[in-house]
């Protein structure tokens, strides 16, 4: 990464945050990494946008540098977090692009306080609405998310995620052979050693243990899963993690949505095609 960066540590929602912060700009642009990363999935975005905005990158709760908590995993807790972040950065609304469980959070986000969100970024990570329908009736879906119930079990997924120095994690990242080039030796040990910190391998599971036990609580009370900013959906069709059919109606919750499908990226999008993504997103906010 060529764009020199700022590592800042905040008092956010009542823990430590770890933020990297690269630009300027009079618009801030929020980007929110997903499960197993840390700000550093972002950094091919850093580069290409640090120009014309201030660009911010956090490590979510319990990730990497971030405070680990034993408790406060919920999704109204996550989301709170970025509301506090976006105003502990010096603004009111933002730029919002998550990935995986970072676009969970960008989605719950919009639903829930649209006044802090200017314009909306989701990367393979379809609308909550959607996921939970395509969950319920698509056996396809339900047979690939298995490893959302395995990572309910207490203690077992820690062992052998974390058995062998995390050597299950280089295979989530090259799940599909189109990015092995991406994924070399010293970024699948960037990703082990971040995951690998004490806490954090806990702390990234409990995101989807809180999911399993709570739901989004009250979160999306009166709302009815309506996304009322403008919104990109940026898809990388070789994701092993969610079918196809996940994306297909999503406009009935999106009046304003467009979608940018990549047939040759995985789930990984932002980093396995970063010049497409970059365009895609140059295009959406410009």
């Amino acid at each position: 990464m060529d764009t020199p960066v700022e590592h800042h540590y905040l008092r956010i929602n009542g823990i430590r945050f770890h933020v990297v912060r690269a630009g300027c700009g009079d618009r801030l642009l929020l980007l929110l990494h997903g499960f197993p990363e840390f700000w550093w999935s972002w950094r091919y975005q850093i580069d290409a946008f640090a120009d014309h905005y201030t660009v911010v990158a956090p490590d979510l709760r319990g990730y990497n540098e971030t405070a680990k908590p034993a408790r406060g995993y919920e999704l109204p807790v996550l989301v709170q977090d970025i509301v506090e972040l976006i105003q502990a950065s010096g603004f009111q609304r933002a730029y919002v692009a998550g990935h995986d469980w970072g676009g969970m959070i960008a989605w719950s986000l919009a639903i829930a306080h649209p006044e802090r969100v200017e314009r909306l970024i989701a990367l393979n990570m379809p609308h909550p609405a959607r996921f939970c329908q395509e969950l319920r009736q698509n056996p396809e879906q339900r047979r690939r998310s298995r490893y959302i119930l395995f990572f309910q079990i207490p203690w077992l997924p820690e062992l052998v995620l974390s058995a062998r120095n995390g050597a299950a994690f280089a295979r989530i990242f090259r799940s599909t052979s189109i990015d092995r080039a991406v994924f070399d030796d010293e970024t699948i040990r960037c990703y082990q050693q971040a995951i690998a910190r004490p806490g954090a391998l806990t702390a990234a599971l409990n995101y989807y243990r809180a999911m399993g036990r709570y739901g989004a609580g009250d979160l999306f009370r009166s709302t009815g899963m309506r996304v009322t900013v403008p919104t990109l959906l940026i898809w990388g069709e070789q994701d092993v993690a969610f079918a196809p059919e996940v994306v297909q109606g999503t406009e009935r919750f999106v009046p304003d949505l467009r979608i940018c499908s990549l047939p040759h990226a995985s789930h990984w999008v932002q980093q396995v095609a970063p010049r497409e993504v970059n365009a895609a997103l140059r295009a959406f906010l410009e």
